[in-house]
C-alpha cells in the first residue's frame, strides 16, 4: 500500500480537488492525507489571535467570511443537490463550532481545536466528493489514530495499533483519506504536530503500515541541482539518500519538511515528491540508496553572520571550546559552521536576536569579530572522504571568490563554504558549470 499526501495549494480549490481525485483513483488501495485548504490555516490563526485579544466581533467577521468561501467551493464541487447539501451541513457544524469559542476564555488548548477544524473540513470535502463520483472512500480520523506522548513526540507503537483497527472497520474500501497535521496529545486533547505536520503524518502512517512507497505531492517542481532562479542549466534532481534530502531541507529545500525524512528513513520506506501540475513527470525519490560518488545539488542559505574568536589562552587549553557553545546554548541560538584552529574559533549563525548579548559574553574569552550579510553554498552528494577529487573540482570553482570558512568533514554528504551574500550568485553559477556542466 501506499501514502500519498497532497498539500494545501493541491486541495486549494474544487477543481484542484478534483484534479487529486483524478490522480489517486488508479484502481489501487491507498491512504491519502490531506493538508488543510490553502490559507485555511493561517486564517484560523487570525481568528484565534481576535480571540486572544478578546475581540469576539471581529472573530466572527472573519469566521463568517471564511464560511462563506467554504459555500462557494462546495457548490463549485459537487454534482447532486445530496452531496452539496451532505458538505454544507457538515461545513456549518464545523463553523458554528468555531463560533462557541468567541463566549469562552480563550487559551493555546481552544486555538488547536480551532486549528484542525481545516483539515477536518477538506478531508470531508474530498471523501464526500469521491463517494459521489462512485469510489469506495472511506475517512480515516485521523484524532482516533494519531497521538503524541508526554515529550510531544509521536507515539509509533499507539499509531500503529490504532490506525491497524481503523483500517479493519473497512478491509476492501479503495481510498483511505486522513488529515495531516493534527493529532492529539498524552491527555487526549486536540494537538498538532507543527507546521509541515502534513509531511510528517504522512511519514508516520507509512511507517506505520510498512507501506511501499509514501508520495509527497506539491505543486513546487521538484527538487533541482541548483536554484533555478539564480543559476543557468539547472536540471531535476531524481534520486536523494535522505541525509542529503536532509541537507538540503536544512537550505531551504520548501518541498520536504525535515521531519518528514526520520519515521520514513528508520522504516526504510522511500519517499517521492511529485508534482500536482505535472503528475506525469518522475519526481524526485528518497531513499537510503546512495549514489556512489555523484554530486547532487547545490543550496545556499542567506542571513548567515560569522563570529570569530581568537584567543592566545586557547592555546593547550581545555574548556575553551566548552565555554564557547554554552554561551550560544544559553541564549537558545543554534550554530551552523564550525572551523578550529590552535588560537582561535569561526561560527557561524543564522539567528541574531541574541547577537549583541553573546558577543559580549564572547568577549570574555577573546577577541571577537563579526561578519554579516553572509551566506552558507553547501555541496551535496556522497562526499565519503576516499572518493578523491571532488574538493579540487569544488575548490576550483571557487577560486575567484573570497571564502570565510569551509566545513568538510561533518557529514558525508556535504561540503560547505561560507561567503559573502553579494557572491552568491556567481558562486552558484560556478559551481554548477564545473560540477554539472563539465565546463
Amino acid at each position: 500500500m501506499k501514502v500519498l499526501k497532497f498539500g494545501g495549494t493541491s486541495v486549494g480549490s474544487a477543481q484542484r480537488m478534483k484534479e487529486v481525485a483524478k490522480l489517486i483513483t488508479d484502481g489501487e488501495q491507498k491512504i491519502v492525507v490531506l493538508s488543510a485548504m490553502s490559507g485555511t490555516t493561517n486564517t484560523l490563526v487570525e481568528i484565534s489571535d481576535y480571540l486572544y485579544k478578546k475581540n469576539p466581533e471581529g472573530a466572527n467577521e472573519i469566521i463568517n467570511r471564511l464560511e462563506a468561501k467554504y459555500k462557494q467551493h462546495v457548490n463549485e464541487l459537487y454534482s447532486t443537490d445530496e452531496y452539496k447539501q451532505k458538505t454544507q451541513e457538515f461545513i456549518k457544524a464545523q463553523f458554528d463550532y468555531i463560533r462557541s469559542y468567541t463566549k469562552d476564555i480563550f487559551t493555546l488548548f481552544e486555538e488547536k481545536v480551532i486549528l484542525a477544524q481545516g483539515e477536518l473540513i477538506s478531508t470531508s470535502m474530498v471523501t464526500n466528493y469521491l463517494q459521489e463520483q462512485g469510489v469506495n472512500a472511506i475517512l480515516l480520523p485521523a484524532l482516533e489514530f494519531m497521538r503524541t506522548d508526554k515529550n510531544s513526540e509521536p507515539d509509533p507503537v499507539y499509531i500503529k495499533e490504532k490506525l491497524a483497527a481503523q483500517l479493519e472497520i473497512h478491509p476492501d474500501a479503495e481510498i483511505y483519506i486522513t488529515q495531516g497535521f493534527i493529532c492529539r496529545n498524552a491527555y487526549g486533547e486536540i494537538d498538532n504536530l507543527q507546521r509541515g505536520g502534513s509531511d510528517y503524518t504522512a511519514s508516520l502512517i507509512g511507517a506505520a503500515v510498512n507501506a511501499s512507497e509514501i508520495q509527497i505531492w506539491t505543486d513546487i517542481d521538484g527538487m533541482h541541482d541548483n536554484d533555478p532562479r539564480i543559476v543557468d542549466k539547472t536540471s531535476p534532481v531524481r534520486h536523494l539518500h535522505f541525509e542529503e534530502a536532509a541537507e538540503l531541507a536544512y537550505f531551504g529545500a520548501k518541498i520536504l519538511h525535515p521531519t518528514c525524512v526520520q519515521p520514513a528513513k528508520y522504516a526504510n520506506i522511500p519517499v517521492r515528491l511529485l508534482n500536482t501540475m505535472e503528475p506525469t513527470a518522475p519526481g524526485t525519490l528518497i531513499s537510503n540508496d546512495t549514489e556512489k560518488g555523484k554530486i547532487k545539488a547545490v543550496a545556499a542559505k542567506d542571513n548567515i553572520t560569522a563570529i570569530k574568536i581568537k584567543s592566545s589562552r586557547m592555546l593547550l587549553a581545555h574548556g575553551f571550546l566548552r565555554k564557547v557553545f554554552e554561551i550560544f546554548e544559553s541564549y537558545q541560538t543554534s550554530i551552523d559552521m564550525i572551523c578550529t584552529s590552535e588560537v582561535g574559533v569561526s561560527v557561524s549563525i543564522d539567528n541574531t536576536k541574541h547577537l549583541n548579548e553573546i558577543l559580549d559574553d564572547l568577549k570574555k574569552y577573546g577577541t571577537v569579530t563579526v561578519d554579516q550579510d553572509m551566506c552558507i553554498i553547501c555541496v551535496v552528494g556522497d562526499l565519503e572522504w576516499e572518493n578523491v577529487g571532488f574538493e579540487a573540482k569544488a575548490l576550483d570553482a571557487m577560486r575567484d571568490i573570497p571564502v570565510r570558512m569551509i566545513s568538510f568533514g561533518g557529514s558525508n554528504y556535504n561540503i560547505s563554504f561560507l561567503i559573502r551574500e553579494e557572491d552568491k550568485k556567481k558562486a552558484l553559477q560556478s559551481l554548477s558549470d564545473h560540477l554539472f556542466n563539465n565546463k
